[in-house]
């Protein structure tokens, strides 16, 4: 019992300190390329286009990992029963409610929160000179404000709707992630290859 206590505990460690580093590393990536888009964009309308992508897709992800601790495994497996797509993943997704709300919830959506507070702080720089009678650190607070009003606002309408529909939210996941699956050969058709081989 011991043994397997320290082992869960180890488990769990490394798992936080593998999040913990892929979130770094995906934070820094992410956040530099938009700094480097925003550099080379000198249209605010694409400027904040972008800055409601990266709250678009942390409001995206939070209701996913919402939806995935939300959702019933039972429904899935009739649909599993007949090998329709995207079964096995809902399932898959639903067992792992745990992992998937922290990737999407946690790491997902910080990584998306600390980007576009990052942008919106550039944006709020590249505003401020076209407000020269209004006070830098009002543009840059009124920016925070829209950002935060807008990720919050999201995501709290996001998760009404993940919980009221969890269950067609994890299939619809669920088929997207089967189009990305490399589908097995057919028995036959390696069978017609080697014989073509011979």
């Amino acid at each position: 019992m011991g043994n397997n206590k320290s082992n869960k505990k180890e488990s769990t460690v490394k798992h936080a300190l593998v999040v913990a580093l892929g979130t770094f590393f995906i934070a820094i990536v992410i956040s530099s390329y938009s700094q480097l888009f925003l550099e080379r964009v000198s249209s605010m309308i694409f400027a904040f286009a972008l800055l409601l992508a990266i709250i678009l897709v942390g409001i995206i992800f939070d209701i996913v990992g919402t939806a995935a601790t939300a959702a019933t495994e039972a429904p899935f497996h009739a649909r599993a029963s007949r090998k329709l797509p995207g079964a096995k993943n809902s399932i898959w997704l639903v067992r792992n409610a745990d992992k998937v709300a922290n990737f999407c919830n946690d790491v997902v959506g910080d990584i998306c929160g600390t980007v576009s507070g990052s942008v919106g702080a550039i944006i709020a720089v590249s505003l401020a000179p076209t407000f020269r009678s209004v006070e830098d650190w009002i543009v840059g607070t009124t920016m925070i404000g829209i950002v935060s009003s807008l990720t919050v606002g999201g995501k709290a309408l996001g998760k009404n709707m993940a919980i009221r529909g969890a269950d067609k939210i994890i299939l619809i996941v669920g088929q997207m992630m089967s189009l990305f699956q490399r589908k097995p050969k057919r028995p036959n058709q390696t069978a017609k290859r080697q014989g073509k081989g011979n």
